[in-house]
């Protein structure tokens, strides 16, 4: 039996676009959309049934206005016990979505624990995901020895082709092929088990990281490199966050696929066994279910315990604690900010809003205690008994966070390499003050943002400095014009636009 949950996906204005364009996809094709995390999880209780409840994370709310749009198969790896009980307790792999308001399947692909332990822990993250944000000491890591070479062929592979395998039993034999849509480091062979199973399936997938250059691809054995670039051009279309990661990825594809010809102009590739059209689709925010939150009641009461702490003008960062945010850096800049500007002590307040990250990887907890340690330096170096200079809130409350978004004057976003940044989307829609934007030119959102912002090299400290000065004492003109700029762009590109786009350019490969 499985308990359910009332929480479930709001509805929003852009069902209309994103069901119309779906009745003409699916008129024709049914539509599987594949990622590692699904929409729904299931927790066992206390009393040893599992309760299903809505995932966290981009892809779901990307999502949103799907799930309630158009009948479609969601497949995804059971991620923990819950989710491996409902998919073993008779019903059978393929169920209904247990949350109202669904209108999709779900698809658990079940694996030993053992080979889903190599696939997570030893190829995604530690090495897919640290490559693709240049998080490598190269000198000391990645060490791509027989422990990785084993994980990658008896975890990652047998992971993907399991996903291909569940496409393949959701499409059975007979009907039309598929739509199939993949996501992100995870699944970067399905598109060449798809194809090999299903020659006629229109695949597409999107890539929710960065991509870095050919040199730093070439860190890791070219066997790994090339297949996965090889597996994505079996795509028919392959979508990326920036125009930097789309440049990045033909770079790549020439560099590893020697039977490759790439069309920068048209963005696509071309290969003997078929074309693959590379675009950009820049993830963004539901701009009415965030600034709902922002206006809840629960949203009001921390907002009111949040200005017991500030000051006349308020800092704010809201992140994951994990090095790529960058997180150190920026209250180095406070630091110095402080340092630089006396006048400001007892002025100005840092709300930093971390949520815990990876916790069991070692490189995350020394991050985690350098932030802890750099916290308390500021605050013993510049405090008083009626003034901390920074409010840490270390912890995963999404509405405490979009609270602290309301208040701030500046708000930091430094990071170092990331694919998107829907905090910086976030911040401009629901700020009650007209704040300014400090935003790294790394950071996945730059080139959408960067009009409006004041921006900063990740690595410049000093720079960092200077701009949270003149964020916090711009002329309040100047604050409203940028605002102006930040919020028309993230209103315009909203997540609606995102999910139409790709489905606009998958009615045209039918």
């Amino acid at each position: 039996m499985v308990q359910e949950t009332t929480q479930a996906f709001p509805k929003d204005k852009g069902i209309g676009e994103i069901r119309e364009l779906c009745d003409r996809v699916l008129a024709q094709r049914p539509l599987i959309v594949a990622s590692n995390r699904g929409p729904v999880e299931h927790q066992m209780s206390p009393g040893g049934h599992p309760e299903a409840r809505r995932s966290s994370g981009g892809i779901v709310t990307a999502y949103n206005s799907l799930v309630h749009s158009a009948e479609f198969t969601w497949i995804a790896n059971a991620m923990g016990e819950g989710d491996r009980v409902v998919s073993s307790n008779g019903t059978g792999p393929r169920i209904k979505s247990p949350l109202p308001g669904h209108m999709l399947n779900l698809r658990y692909v079940v694996t030993p624990r053992r080979v889903y332990h190599k696939f997570y822990n030893v190829v995604c993250n530690p090495l897919l995901w640290f490559l693709q944000h240049y998080m490598w000491n190269p000198p000391y890591n990645p060490n791509v020895d027989a422990t990785v070479q084993d994980a990658w062929e008896t975890g990652y592979i047998p992971v993907n082709q399991a996903f291909a395998n569940a496409i393949a039993a959701e499409t059975g034999t007979g009907g039309p092929s598929p739509v199939v849509i993949s996501h992100d480091y995870h699944l970067y062979l399905l598109p060449e088990f798809v194809r090999r199973a299903i020659p006629d399936a229109v695949v597409q997938h999107f890539v929710h990281i960065p991509w870095p250059s050919p040199r730093y691809w070439q860190i890791v054995p070219n066997a790994i490199g090339q297949r996965i670039c090889r597996s994505l051009c079996d795509a028919d279309l392959v979508g990326f966050q920036s125009p930097q990661d789309r440049r990045s990825f033909l770079d790549t594809v020439e560099e590893f696929l020697p039977e490759a010809r790439v069309d920068r102009e048209l963005g696509m590739v071309i290969r003997p066994e078929g074309e693959t059209l590379v675009k950009v689709y820049p993830m963004s925010i539901n701009v009415d279910e965030v600034r709902r939150i922002a206006d809840s009641p629960r949203a009001s009461e921390y907002e009111s315990q949040l200005k017991e702490l500030c000051s006349e003008m308020t800092i704010a960062r809201i992140d994951r604690a994990e090095p790529n945010k960058n997180v150190v850096r920026g209250f180095r800049a406070y630091d110095l900010l402080l340092t630089r500007h006396p006048e400001l002590k007892g002025r100005v307040t840092f709300l930093a809003f971390l949520v815990p990250s990876r916790t069991h990887v070692r490189q995350y907890q020394r991050y985690m205690d350098e932030i802890n340690r750099e916290v308390n330096q500021v605050n013993d170096k510049h405090g008083d008994g009626q003034w901390l200079p920074i409010q840490m809130f270390m912890e995963n409350n999404y509405t405490q966070a979009i609270a602290g978004m309301k208040l701030y004057d500046a708000l930091l976003v430094n990071t170092i390499m990331e694919g998107t940044n829907l905090v910086a989307k976030e911040g401009p829609v629901v700020n009650t003050r007209d704040g300014v934007l400090v935003l790294s030119q790394t950071s996945g959102v730059y080139h959408q943002l960067a009009e409006g912002a004041l921006t900063v090299s990740p690595t410049d400290v000093n720079g960092t400095m200077e701009a949270l000065y003149q964020a916090i004492t711009m002329p309040a003109e100047e604050r409203r014009r940028r605002t102006s700029l930040l919020v028309e762009s993230v209103c315009r590109d909203d997540v609606t636009r995102w999910l139409v786009r790709q489905l606009e350019d998958i009615a045209g490969l039918l």
